[in-house]
């Protein structure tokens, strides 16, 4: 099961703000379990400073890569090194690569190749390139922005109205679009399937897909507040419930 991987969790201090880091560790922890926490930077420069305090409190190891040449990254190649041991260690199943920077493209599709997990995670400013490499991507300002979401609705209660689809990093007509193909080519005689299909499926195309860019935590949540599909809740035989989705005529 997915839940029960091992990931290494490898970070470019360089590209990532120390904020992020607890939204980071919790997403990856609901996907399995962190094996490795290291993260690379140079740490003699006082741009860094930030991250002593984080570093201690979540007890991640920090990679001294001193710039040995004005204009190249050499943090960039420490980390690369360093996945490519761990990968060749087998003691993982997955890669969590944290930054915005495309030079780990060649490097998420490697891992891939070798029937890794790869999960990046980014700023909305990562380019499209790192993103399609991996087979998830989550972007750190959304990550944010839910944890704040939750909180204050801990806070004052949930209202109980449903909210529009927001405008999420691709369109809504394109989502849609995709969302009603999926749905036609894999439906049964009666023009139903299941949820969870069309989410994986999705998932296959967007590697940055994700509910909470639009605004909802959960996928049958989005689906029900639009009005191009029907769904049908459905006993199975573990008593479970699950959702099927259907494209209105």
């Amino acid at each position: 099961m997915e839940n029960d991987k091992k990931i290494a969790v490898l970070i470019d201090a360089d590209n990532v703000s120390d904020k992020y880091i607890k939204y980071i560790l919790d997403e990856i922890s609901n996907l399995g379990t962190i094996t490795y926490k290291r993260i690379y930077g140079d740490w003699t420069k006082p741009i860094l400073s930030s991250w002593k305090a984080v570093l201690l409190n979540y007890s991640i190891t920090p990679i001294q890569q001193y710039s040995y040449t004005t204009g190249k990254n050499a943090t960039d190649s420490a980390l690369i090194i360093d996945a490519m041991d761990i990968l060749y260690s087998k003691n993982v199943e997955g890669f969590c690569i944290v930054s915005s920077d495309s030079d780990f493209t060649r490097l998420a599709a490697r891992l891939r190749e070798s029937g890794m997990l790869v999960v990046g995670m980014g700023e909305k400013k990562t380019p499209k390139p790192f993103i399609t490499a991996c087979d998830k991507f989550k972007y750190l300002e959304i990550l944010a922005m839910e944890e704040e979401k939750v909180q204050n609705e801990n806070e004052v209660g949930q209202s109980g109205k449903q909210e529009p689809l927001k405008d999420g990093i691709s369109s809504k007509k394109e989502l849609l679009h995709n969302i009603k193909i999926i749905v036609n080519d894999s439906s049964d005689e009666d023009g139903w399937v299941n949820l969870s299909e069309v989410g994986n499926k999705l998932n296959r195309r967007y590697p940055d897909f994700d509910t909470r860019n639009y605004g909802y935590t959960k996928l049958s949540s989005m689906i029900k507040s639009l009005k191009q599909f029907d769904t049908q809740p459905r006993r199975m035989s573990n008593s479970k419930v699950s959702y099927y989705i259907k494209n209105k005529e």
